[in-house]
């Protein structure tokens, strides 16, 4: 006998990423060679210093319960960088440990939004961020390209959350400082929050993205999301963090409590290691992703029907393929099956992703090189 599901159950989505992931394994074991672009996951090793504190932890009993919160060594640590890297003033107190970033999308969702509040949000954007705030059945206000004009033009007396992602995924874009400084004046005498997705906090390749946490009278009011899959590659370890005003954090402890208990021990202590630790593995990381992206991306854009703008961050390349005269997804679909690259459709992201397709850089410079290779083939053949 199958029961039937809540009715909010028909409003969360999956994420397209690990769908064309299942299907792509698929290929593979029939025998078909397929250059994996689809997931964002640093294909780099965590760097050795942090796995020797994962394994010192383990021996050590770092494997009982730990404080809903996070432990407080590294809360402390997450503090400090945070004070340090956005130039603002935050303690111990105001952080929260989470077994990965996307917790720290639905905690303070969870804490924050009524049915029928509003929530501006970047589309294409995370698809996580569409899937809760109609999950929790508040109204999404999609923006296709995130500048202060647009907010302006969003902002309504419903508006409850506002969520900002810079560097972006899956557009790999910065917001400009001036920009950020602009919409924390819409913002700073109204009654929202902010959620400010920070995950690629460390990954960029020209001008430094800002926080709006950083604007006098905003850290009052903003949820700084960060953590450590992206900048320490560090996916599978999950781990993440929250910073925000102390009434909000004991709220997302509440809801920690009520689902996870807490984040795994021994993993915090590894993330310890990772913020006190050196930082050469994150920096030679970005390098090679600068180079991946120079190239790829020049590549990319010799492509009939191919357009490619240069990204400044993250490790995504999105090009349009309007020129191609295929939609997003029978593309993607078709250099899978044909072409043997997996890759996403632009409407993984949302309804503004059509017309364009998401490429991870997070394979080799060969690897990379050879995809390019083969789409070109492929568009050779179809044009």
């Amino acid at each position: 006998m199958v029961m039937k599901l809540a009715e909010r159950m028909s409003r969360i989505a999956s994420e397209s990423a690990f769908e064309v992931l299942v299907r792509a394994r698929g290929l593979e074991a029939a025998g078909r060679d397929v250059i994996h672009l689809e997931i964002g996951e640093p294909d780099f090793p965590t760097p050795p210093h942090i796995v020797e504190a994962g394994q010192r932890a383990l021996a050590d009993g770092w494997t009982k319960y730990g404080p809903p919160q996070g432990l407080p060594e590294l809360r402390e640590a997450i503090a400090d960088d945070v004070s340090r890297s956005r130039g603002v003033r935050v303690g111990a107190e105001h952080v929260c440990v989470v077994p990965g970033g996307k917790p720290m999308i639905f905690f303070p969702m969870l804490a924050l939004l009524d049915a029928g509040d509003e929530v501006i949000y970047p589309n294409p954007g995370f698809p996580t961020y569409e899937s809760m705030i109609e999950f929790l059945g508040a109204r999404g206000v999609p923006v296709r390209r995130f500048t202060a004009e647009a907010l302006a033009r969003a902002l309504t007396d419903r508006t409850k959350l506002v969520i900002l992602n810079s560097p972006g995924n899956p557009t790999g874009g910065v917001i400009p400082a001036d920009d950020i400084r602009a919409m924390a004046e819409l913002l700073r005498e109204r009654d929202v929050v902010v959620l400010s997705d920070e995950i690629y906090s460390r990954i960029w390749f020209g001008e430094a993205p800002v926080s709006i946490a950083s604007v006098p009278g905003m850290m009052e009011k903003t949820i700084i999301l960060d953590g450590f899959s992206k900048t320490y590659s560090m996916t599978g370890w999950r781990l993440g963090f929250g910073v925000m005003p102390v009434w909000l954090a004991d709220a997302v402890n509440k809801l920690m409590v009520n689902s996870n208990s807490c984040t795994a021990s021994f993993v915090q202590r590894a993330g310890i290691a990772a913020l006190r630790g050196p930082q050469d593995a994150v920096d030679a990381m970005v390098r090679e992703f600068r180079r991946r992206r120079d190239a790829f991306v020049e590549a990319l854009n010799r492509v009939p029907g191919f357009r490619c703008a240069v990204p400044e961050g993250a490790f995504y390349a999105f090009p349009n393929i309007e020129g191609t005269g295929f939609g997003s997804k029978a593309l993607a679909d078709a250099l899978l099956d044909e072409a043997g690259v997996a890759s996403l459709s632009g409407t993984a992201f949302g309804a503004g992703g059509e017309g364009y397709l998401r490429f991870s850089m997070a394979n080799s410079f060969e690897h990379l090189m050879e995809a390019v290779r083969r789409i070109g083939e492929f568009m050779r053949l179809h044009c």
